[in-house]
């Protein structure tokens, strides 16, 4: 069992479920959501509420695996902070360390779900988490992590600075998985990347930190900057290496996508919370990518996360020399 920060946003996620209105159409070589004409009104198959946001939905993988979980991130006061807190409460995670910023509202998405697909549209405000300067990096000496995790903070390069350099300083690991806005700051992203003791990105956004175009090439390059590194490809699966072993994997199962959401999160927050369980590198690999299909196949980025003593079943996983 460890200590973990999971550093992030939280937000209300509304689900509007249909099978038909939401399709995709093709535009050109755009996709564009479906069958909606505009002044129309449209019936809906199911509205879901839900919580989601990176940060949350990485500590309740970490919860669910055992570990001593501390969420850090902007939380309103409104219903829709109520509806984050009392499932990160239900779940057994440290929710003293939420700040509550004044008249700003809990970030909410409205999620547009095709359910023949699983492919989604978001709609998001994001509140309360669009800001991250005023978290205080000074709250990791009182928590005393064993790790920090952390997804996009919305491209704040200085508060990712000073939560990594803290870190350090108290000897506590940290896995980045950054965003879109992170990378548009490639110079600072590397320079944060020295402290960074696991990395994980897709393969478009690994090509837009360092050149290459295949992942054994991407990999490579990446590797100069952090030791431990995971791409991921989606459905074709995903390539990493610890500096000592190198592994290209799959899916884990073959499952009917419903729901994209939180497939990322789900993988990363999987597999550093059986590696910080004394897992192997390919166990915990293995079982990110098993908590990921999880996810996917169940409504909602939370429904689907396993808990740390699941049976997993092999997979199709080969170590390169």
């Amino acid at each position: 069992m460890a200590r973990i920060v999971s550093l992030g946003s939280a937000l209300q996620d509304i689900y509007l479920i249909d099978h038909d209105d939401f399709i995709s159409s093709k535009v050109g070589n755009v996709e564009k959501l479906g069958q909606i004409d505009v002044g129309s009104k449209v019936d809906i198959d199911k509205i879901s509420f839900e919580v989601g946001g990176g940060g949350t939905n990485s500590a309740v993988t970490f919860a669910r695996s055992g570990h001593e979980v501390v969420f850090l991130g902007n939380v309103g006061t409104d219903p829709a902070g109520q509806a984050v807190e009392a499932l990160l409460d239900d779940e057994g995670i440290d929710t003293s360390y939420i700040v509550h910023p004044k008249n700003i509202k809990t970030g909410v998405s409205v999620i547009l779900l095709d359910t023949k697909s699983g492919e989604r549209t978001i709609l998001t405000c994001r509140g309360a988490s669009a800001r991250f300067d005023n978290l205080n990096e000074d709250d990791l000496d009182l928590i005393k992590p064993d790790w920090l995790y952390v997804t996009s903070l919305r491209g704040d390069m200085d508060t990712l600075l000073r939560f990594f350099e803290k870190a350090k300083e108290i000897g506590c690991k940290i896995m980045f998985n950054p965003g879109k806005l992170e990378l548009k700051e490639k110079k600072k992203l590397l320079g944060l990347l020295e402290d960074v003791d696991v990395l994980l990105v897709n393969k478009v956004e690994a090509a837009e930190i360092v050149p290459g175009k295949i992942l054994e090439e991407l990999l490579s390059h990446l590797k100069n900057y952090v030791k431990t590194v995971i791409i991921t490809t989606g459905a074709m699966g995903a390539i990493a290496t610890n500096g000592e072993e190198t592994y290209r994997f799959g899916i884990y199962e073959d499952l009917p996508v419903r729901d994209t959401t939180g497939a990322g999160d789900g993988f990363g927050s999987g597999f550093l919370a059986a590696l910080a369980n004394g897992k192997s590198f390919k166990d915990a690999l293995i079982f990110g990518s098993a908590n990921s299909t999880s996810v996917v196949s169940k409504f909602g980025a939370k429904n689907g996360i396993l808990y740390g003593d699941t049976d997993l079943h092999p997979m199709p996983i080969q170590k390169i020399n």
